[in-house]
């Protein structure tokens, strides 16, 4: 069954990138693969349970792909898609902003 998506583009993009762990998972991955307790290092104070959650959804929206090597212990590593990376020029503005707001918000 195919998803609908909203009409509207910004919708959709806030759909696939809205939760915070979303887009921190997507900042360490632009840097490249990286197995399941990198992750959970990198982007820090989330549990277990969220990591899990955020990957599997974001693997079902295309965005991240997982691949388990059968090994003793199971080996996984996670991946930004094409679609993922594409996300680059966002995360680089997100960046961008945030740099030149804390800049001013002493000020504030």
């Amino acid at each position: 069954m195919e998803k609908k998506l909203p009409a509207c583009p910004v919708e959709i993009t806030l759909q696939l990138i809205s939760d915070r762990w979303k887009v921190l998972i997507i900042r360490d991955l632009l840097d490249g693969t990286k197995r399941f307790g990198e992750l959970k290092r990198s982007v820090g104070s989330i549990s277990q349970k969220v990591l899990t959650s955020n990957l599997r959804a974001m693997e079902e929206s295309g965005l991240v792909k997982r691949k388990v090597y059968a090994e003793v212990p199971p080996r996984v590593e996670y991946t930004l898609t094409d679609t993922g990376q594409s996300l680059r020029p966002i995360l680089d503005a997100m960046h961008k902003w945030g740099t030149e707001y804390k800049k001013t918000a002493s000020a504030f």
